[in-house]
């Protein structure tokens, strides 16, 4: 039987001897389209894509909705913030070249909400160079996913970007001079205002507090923060620890609390 919307016979395929459920795979839009067991076993995450190319959106519709995410499209970004701080997705997945909004702006609102900014974001886009990447993270992505793409390989770094978020926190605040974290809120407060953080940035900024006087290099830090490694490279470490400073440094470039240690990582510093 021909698949009606392609032409395209679907071919079962699965992994045999290992209880899995099969997969299916056909072609839509030039890519391979396969279904994938569910996530987790949970309610369905909600995820929201912001693609302006027709094929790519019901691609990855198609394919988060298959590894169990409910998924909203939208085509602009004039109304995701709108929609997200009346019904907070799990995930954001943005295009940077859309109509109206784009990608960067959009990023730079939902980092700048208190209600949002915790919100992972991934970034999916043809605009694939070094400087993009790091401009991408310095907006505050999560992770940064160039086209053309591998549908597989965009649910796993989704489930891996979620994945990171389930770990629980240790539940005490922890306040040290003028900066105090509080995992059971996930809030910053420096100074005596909150400051809006990624979900990232608190994380990472919880494990320098929870360890200070410690140096770490940037290896260790991608093992016990990030864990899930293989997307992510140790630029990415110095890219949030200047995204921390900017929040929580009197002057970010002379930091007072997060330091360089030359050769060697970084290390949060208690006042004496």
């Amino acid at each position: 039987m021909c698949d009606g919307a392609t032409g395209v016979s679907p071919v079962q395929f699965g992994a045999a001897g290992r209880g899995r459920p099969a997969l299916h795979k056909r072609t839509w839009g030039g890519y391979r389209i396969e279904t994938f067991p569910s996530y987790n076993g949970r309610v369905k995450p909600t995820i929201y894509v912001v693609e302006d190319d027709p094929d790519i959106s019901r691609l990855v519709r198609h394919h988060l909705e298959g590894a169990s995410f409910n998924v909203r499209l939208y085509s602009t970004g004039n109304l995701v913030v709108v929609d997200a701080e009346r019904q907070r997705p799990a995930l954001f997945l943005l295009d940077i070249m859309v109509p109206g909004k784009d990608g960067l702006e959009l990023c730079r609102q939902i980092r700048n909400s208190l209600s949002l900014a915790s919100v992972p974001v991934i970034f999916l886009t043809a605009k694939s160079g070094e400087a993009d990447r790091v401009l991408g993270l310095e907006l505050g992505a999560d992770d940064y996913i160039p086209k053309p793409f591998s549908p597989r390989e965009l649910v796993a770094r989704v489930k891996a970007v979620l994945r990171r978020f389930e770990r629980p926190l240790p539940p005490l605040p922890t306040k040290i001079d003028e900066v105090h974290i509080d995992p059971g809120a996930m809030t910053l407060t420096v100074r005596g205002k909150q400051v809006p953080t990624t979900a990232t940035e608190f994380r990472l900024l919880d494990y320098f507090m929870r360890h200070a006087g410690r140096v770490f290099t940037r290896d260790q830090l991608l093992d016990s923060v990030w864990r899930d490694t293989a997307y992510v490279t140790p630029r990415s470490v110095d890219v949030y620890v200047r995204r921390i400073r900017e929040k929580i440094e009197p002057d970010p470039e002379n930091p007072r609390y997060l330091k360089t240690v030359r050769g060697a990582g970084y290390r949060f510093e208690v006042a004496r």
